[in-house]
């Protein structure tokens, strides 16, 4: 089972814009990956549309967005048009191609024994719907699956990108429902001394929870 720090996996798929390697494709940025059961599904057309408007937040923060569905390029591309329609948007990030589940048994989202088939279904793929946070060393930062009524919050994964970068390079953490420009939380790692030269000031509410401003 894959874990939160492990090195994702690798894959070489083709895609609505030509073949893609993963890891190449990552290269020294970040990238969320985000998955669908099937091609012409309703909740999933909402959330590529979606994403395609919020692009430009993610380019922001340095970070690739790629699809993946389990249909072929070629429904991909009839499906783009639907999406766009939909959200009046241009989908200008990869959607790729996993009809072989290759991917998709290589992020846990299926048993490793199923078998690729033209007959699958969304229900067949119930549980290929997850998002991937990975960093520019090619490690997973962060976790999700949804269930298939459930379209996801792209906006929570945003917030959660914001909280990995900035805790990547400070020692902090964030609070419940933290937004970028909140408070944060000094490690307990880091001593009160250590905390008056790293912080302007902070805000001790427990020995073990102190509050801090930054710039």
């Amino acid at each position: 089972m894959l874990r939160i720090n492990d090195i994702a996996p690798d894959f070489d798929a083709e895609s609505t814009h030509g073949i893609i390697n993963f890891h190449d494709f990552i290269n020294n940025s970040w990238a969320v990956l985000f998955s669908h059961p099937k091609d012409f599904t309703p909740v999933c057309t909402t959330e590529l549309g979606y994403m395609a408007n919020i692009k430009e937040e993610f380019e922001k923060r340095d970070c690739k967005i790629l699809g993946l569905s389990i249909d072929s390029v070629e429904d991909h591309l009839s499906w783009k048009k639907d999406i766009e329609d939909v959200a009046d948007t241009k989908l200008d990030y990869p959607l790729i191609s996993d009809s072989n589940l290759e991917v998709a048994k290589a992020f846990n989202m299926l048993p490793a024994d199923e078998v690729a088939n033209t007959n699958r279904t969304a229900i067949t793929n119930a549980t290929v719907r997850s998002v991937f946070l990975i960093d520019p060393e090619k490690k997973i930062r962060m976790m999700l699956t949804y269930p298939m009524t459930t379209g996801r919050n792209f906006d929570e994964i945003l917030r959660v990108l914001d909280s990995i970068q900035l805790t990547s390079k400070t020692k902090v953490a964030t609070p419940v429902n933290w937004k970028k420009g909140d408070e944060v939380i000094i490690i307990p790692a880091v001593s009160d001394d250590e905390a008056k030269k790293m912080f302007d000031s902070f805000t001790s509410v427990k020995p073990y929870l102190r509050y801090t401003k930054l710039k």
